[in-house]
């Protein structure tokens, strides 16, 4: 079977034209056929005719096949640009720029491929025409598709949902980082107010520290001022006087732990660090001295 090197969808198309093209072959010859009958019928019904009048007869003849040839050749010319203009059409759906070689019409060899392609589909087996090869008309644009068309606009549509997906993810990443910064500003004011809170406590605490430790300091010096006078009494104010070293210490201990789980990290509590061991060594310096 001859091909017209088409893949099968194209040269299906090939073959319904070319039946159509058969069909309107056909009805142009019966219209030349009937031409020469109608003159038969009307004209030759005497024996002998002279030259004019068979000339005339002639003349009449050529005159109608002449003009059913011609309407029957514009008419296959205009057939042919409706053809390729439905061609056309399709392809500036997809922005393609079709070409044609005209040269190519009259190639001899050509022409006979398609002459014995017409024969094996038409005439050699007799064979009827397939339902599915018989179309009035080319597919619509829109129900054929370009599968490589598709596949941009399935992956552009991808891409997209992509986008809206990575969108989304950033609004809500975004709204999480504004609350966030809100939190943390909140949270910052707090911690100011509190500190500065936590400020006023530590001097606070230090100034009435230090008042306590002058007091004691008092204490002691008039202890040992009246040590000589009674000794009895000086062992009392001892006693007490370790009574209240202890409690004192243990008051430091509680509030070094208490300033140093609170500032830690803060120049008072290094400050009031110093303090309490300037303050203890003065201490013990007192207990030296009441010792001997």
């Amino acid at each position: 079977q001859a091909e017209l090197g088409l893949n099968e969808h194209h040269q299906n198309e090939a073959i319904s034209y070319i039946r159509f093209a058969r069909f309107k072959r056909g009805l142009c010859l019966k219209t030349v056929d009937s031409c020469f009958q109608d003159l038969k019928d009307s004209r030759l019904v005497e024996e002998t005719f002279t030259v004019d009048e068979v000339t005339d007869m002639l003349d009449g003849l050529q005159t109608v096949v002449h003009s059913e040839v011609e309407s029957e050749l514009i008419n296959t010319t205009y057939t042919n640009v409706l053809l390729l203009r439905q061609l056309f059409a399709q392809a500036e759906k997809w922005y393609l720029k079709l070409q044609t070689d005209i040269s190519e019409l009259e190639n001899r060899e050509l022409l006979e491929q398609v002459a014995e392609f017409e024969k094996s589909e038409f005439t050699s087996s007799n064979k009827k025409p397939s339902a599915d090869l018989i179309k009035p008309k080319l597919a619509p644009i829109n129900e054929g598709g370009s599968e490589l068309l598709n596949k941009a606009v399935a992956c552009l549509q991808e891409e997209n949902e992509k986008l809206k997906t990575r969108l989304r993810t950033i609004e809500t990443q975004a709204t999480a980082a504004l609350d966030e910064k809100s939190k943390l500003e909140k949270s910052l004011k707090d911690l100011q107010m509190i500190q500065g809170d936590q400020k006023t406590n530590v001097n606070k605490d230090i100034t009435e520290l230090e008042n306590r430790v002058a007091a004691l300091k008092c204490q002691l010096e008039k202890t040992l001022n009246d040590s000589t006078a009674n000794q009895k009494s000086l062992e009392e104010n001892l006693v007490t006087t370790k009574h209240d070293l202890l409690k004192l210490q243990d008051q430091l201990s509680t509030a070094e732990k208490e300033l140093e789980k609170k500032f830690q990290q803060t120049a008072a509590y290094r400050n009031m660090k110093e303090i309490l061991t300037k303050k203890n060594e003065q201490i013990k310096d007192l207990r030296r001295r009441l010792s001997k």
